[in-house]
């Protein structure tokens, strides 16, 4: 019996439905998504990480013959109920229209190493999995028949806390797939479908699990078995951890064990979509597969293989596009190179971005390039960044000619809209307003809405951005043994009557969190100012092995611990999640952004503060060059430009003009913009540039639009022929 209808059995007749809601995560994207669950079992919903598995398999019999015997309940799982159904019913969609030769039958694949669905699936680390698992949703939306492939890690990314000395700490979690939204894939036997791989000389069994992300299915490959070797068992432990053994390992399994497992589950895809090198080595076991159907040689197949393969890079930072040493590429596929019939130097000459080298590592990077038919970035500027980065594979090439295009990042809006926005936009936008995010005219009639209403709900978010930041900060005190009066300081922690502006990222030394101690006696009297006081939210977390990282962090506290007049206008929530992300896009007035320019590839986190009413505060790097639009005399029309175009060969001078800008444009606009008060005590200035965010940016900066011009770019280029606007239906 799967899980599902376990799970039904155990609920009352007139409940049954939730067990069929839990197991898909379209509840976390529809309106009803705070409230039918948690209100089972709040301290349980909280404490599972706001999962609805976990929640129905805890509660006790006496709990739920309230909620079976209470008719608002049942009416709301009723009707809950009867939108999925319609929802995951619906055919007549945009894609089944645009593009109608891509059918489930032969559905587009994903491959992803991450995916950041909702924070009760910790199998994410930060921005790469967010856009991930935004595709994913944005692609059910749009009735574009996609299946996600990635890794079950055991314990996920790592979790943080941070020590009495500013120091980051790392721990993880073991997480239990059978409490999860997670069907484990069997035969008709009931038994685990397996596939085998062989890593490092042995043989290596990996089964399969499933998640539903609306119509949209999810696989995970897991290694975690009793039949494996210890060390193999651990595979698919963490994300991004261990040494290079692991992450080749790892991409071998996410690779080539992709493709056998879509194999042994019987889906015939119609195309492969590599969502960053990670996963490159599907290509190979693609031209195996062909090879062996029709005996042919690889590079017979070589270019039906690229004809079915598209590639998105996402980082212009050379440690984001792995690779390996050729004695590590022997020990891994020594035996493979022979079954693709290549001599082992043309097999390095796959991943080589330098020919005839022969101490050139094998780039994953280039591996994709090479095997995939189309390229993208993922802004303008990133696309442009590529071409110069990869022109050296393209010698015969102008750098304006290297064929990588580039498709900018959205954000999936009925995700990361805040119910209390997306109530405002019902009203002034119209119901179907959540249908066309991608359509410019709903968007301006945000002018409609009156400034008092559009300021008192963005207050409301604040508000509870604080109290949970006073919370989240109560609790690492106490875990870190803080003393009572350092515990009670917290609920003096922030004010929501102040200026907030949040910074979230992964701490890494492009993305200069250090700019704002540029100058750190200026940016406390910013701070301090007991006229037009502003405070600051952090969070993020340092890579484990990124002691430079870590060292920004505790730069941060320490800088916050000697003065003592911003302790209580500096806040820092430790380990970041999508739980917490939402609560800061939400809430922040102002969003802060302050990388290496060009090392920031897009960044989404700002553009979904846009559908909040918060406004960017940025760097012109990745999608702020698109989205950042100013007036003649050159101010900020809906957010501001740090630095505009000004570029340094000294990066010690880069970081002394930018910082200089930040605190000029803090200073001369953004705080006094935000405290020009009228009568009724709103900032007329600042309600319109809320305004303005929302109306530019909203109807782009969205994955609907960014799943179409998959589509019509990307995936099934004829289908611009019969392309209609994006109008994703059925959407509750």
């Amino acid at each position: 019996m799967n899980p599902i209808e376990q799970l039904r059995q155990k609920l009352p007749l007139s409940i049954q439905r939730l067990a069929d809601l839990a197991y898909n995560y379209w509840w976390s994207w529809t309106s009803d998504r705070l409230s039918l669950f948690r209100d089972i079992y709040p301290e349980v919903w909280e404490s599972t990480n706001r999962n609805p598995v976990a929640v129905l398999n805890s509660v006790d019999p006496v709990r739920l013959s309230q909620l079976a015997s209470d008719p608002i309940y049942i009416q709301r799982v009723k009707h809950m109920a009867e939108k999925f159904d319609s929802y995951m019913q619906e055919t007549d969609t945009w894609a089944a229209r645009v593009a109608p030769h891509i059918t489930r039958d032969r559905p587009i694949i994903y491959f992803s190493a991450e995916f950041g669905i909702h924070e009760s699936l910790p199998i994410y680390s930060g921005g790469l999995g967010i856009l991930a698992g935004d595709h994913l949703k944005s692609a059910s939306d749009l009735g574009l028949p996609i299946v996600g492939v990635g890794l079950l890690y055991r314990q996920g990314y790592f979790h943080q806390r941070i020590n009495r000395h500013g120091w980051q700490e790392d721990y993880y979690i073991d997480s239990n797939f059978d409490e999860m939204p997670l069907q484990l894939m069997v035969d008709g036997n009931g038994d685990p479908i397996t596939i085998t791989l062989s890593i490092r000389e042995r043989p290596v069994n990996i089964q399969i699990w499933k998640a539903m992300v609306g119509r949209t299915v999810l696989y995970l490959l897991d290694t975690d078995r009793e039949d494996n070797d210890p060390i193999d068992r651990w595979l698919t432990g963490h994300l991004y951890g261990g040494n290079k053994d692991t992450r080749i390992a790892q991409e071998m399994l996410l690779g080539i064990g992709g493709v056998r497992a879509l194999k042994a589950l019987g889906v015939q895809p119609s195309l492969y979509h590599l969502n960053e090198g990670h996963a490159a080595f599907c290509t190979l076991e693609i031209a195996r597969e062909q090879m062996q159907q029709t005996s042919r040689s690889f590079h017979e197949v070589e270019p039906q293989v690229r004809e079915r393969c598209v590639f998105t890079t996402h980082t212009p930072v050379p440690a984001g596009h792995d690779s390996f040493t050729a004695d590590l590429m022997d020990s891994s596929f020594a035996e493979y190179w022979r079954e693709l019939g290549l001599t082992r130097h043309q097999f390095l000459t796959l991943g080589a971005r330098r020919l005839g080298d022969p101490w050139e590592p094998f780039n994953m990077t280039v591996l994709a390039l090479r095997m995939c038919r189309t390229a993208n970035g993922v802004s303008r500027l990133h696309g442009q960044v590529s071409r110069q980065m990869w022109q050296i594979l393209y010698p015969d090439c102008q750098e304006d000619e290297v064929p990588i295009g580039h498709i900018t990042n959205g954000v999936h809006v009925r995700s990361w809209t805040a119910p209390l926005m997306a109530d405002l936009y019902n009203q002034y936008l119209g119901e179907d307003w959540s249908h066309r995010v991608s359509d410019a005219q709903v968007w301006s009639q945000i002018d409609r809405v009156p400034d008092g209403e559009l300021w008192w709900r963005h207050q409301i978010l604040k508000n509870r951005l604080v109290n949970h930041a006073r919370s989240q900060a109560k609790k690492a005190r106490e875990n870190r043994g803080g003393d009572i009066s350092e515990i009670e300081a917290c609920d003096r922690l922030l004010d929501p009557d102040v200026l907030t502006i949040g910074f979230a990222r992964r701490f890494s030394l492009y993305k200069r969190a250090y700019l704002l101690l540029q100058d750190p006696e200026r940016m406390v009297r910013i701070l301090a100012n007991p006229e037009r006081p502003v405070q600051l939210v952090f969070a993020g977390k340092a890579h484990p092995a990124d002691e430079q990282g870590k060292r920004v962090l505790q730069r941060l506290f320490e800088w916050r611990e000697k003065h003592p007049e911003v302790r209580d206008r500096v806040a820092f929530l430790e380990d970041y999640d999508i739980h917490t992300a939402q609560k800061l896009v939400q809430g922040v007035d102002v969003w802060l952004n302050t990388p290496r320019r060009p090392l920031e590839a897009s960044g989404t986190s700002g553009q979904k503060v846009c559908l909040n009413g918060g406004l960017n505060f940025s760097i012109l790097d990745g999608w702020w060059c698109e989205g950042y639009q100013e007036s003649p005399n050159g101010k900020g029309i809906n957010g501001w430009a740090i630095g505009k175009d000004a570029e340094a060969e000294d990066q010690n001078q880069q970081d002394r003009w930018d910082a200089e800008s930040l605190y000029h444009l803090l200073e001369s606009e953004i705080v006094p913009l935000y405290y020009d008060r009228d009568r009724t005590g709103l900032s007329p200035g600042w309600c319109a540039m809320m305004k303005a965010s929302i109306k530019t940016n909203a109807p782009v900066f969205n994955t609907d639009r960014m799943i179409s011009e998959y589509v019509t770019k990307v995936y099934a280029p004829e289908a611009k022929v019969t392309a209609e606007p994006v109008f994703a239906e059925a959407i509750a």
